[in-house]
């Protein structure tokens, strides 16, 4: 489906995607209106999927973050549903995850400080449906965080 030269452009665009098709086509060595026509595609086939802005939270005063391991009651037919129809509604959890096997879900929760975590455990997280083990790890360092793929 993708060609040396898709590749290249998929190289050079998960690098730098602020650049314009003229920029990004001097890169590959295509013609601008060529590299337009080959973004559109890969983006109407689904392979680049958005341009969107990273935003750090540690910048907004945002210095806790916690992965919660849990595990839901698989006796209620709607137990995942509903608990992630919940857990999207908490501002605070950045990432849900779903796994099969001893942990059904992780989500990824920040927070101000210990206080305000804490706070939200109580408040928000524990008061979500049909939770039956709860299992907390404390985020120490991101040692790495790369979207970008090797094409």
């Amino acid at each position: 489906m993708l060609d040396d030269m898709d590749r290249r452009l998929l190289r050079q665009y998960q690098h730098a995607p602020h650049l314009g098709p003229s920029e990004l086509a001097e890169r590959v060595g295509l013609a601008p209106a060529t590299c337009a026509r080959r973004l559109d595609r890969l983006r109407a086939a689904g392979i680049i999927r958005a341009n969107r802005a990273v935003v750090d939270w540690r910048a907004l005063g945002y210095e806790v973050e916690v992965s919660l391991r849990l595990a839901l009651d698989k006796t209620q037919p709607r137990a995942f549903d509903e608990f992630i129809h919940h857990a999207r509604n908490v501002p605070e959890v950045i990432e849900i995850q779903t796994f099969l096997g001893r942990v059904d879900l992780r989500l990824s929760v920040i927070a101000r400080d210990m206080a305000h975590y804490q706070q939200l455990y109580r408040s928000a997280i524990l008061t979500l449906p049909h939770i039956t083990d709860i299992e907390a790890l404390m985020h120490v360092a991101r040692i790495k965080s790369d979207e970008v793929l090797p094409v």
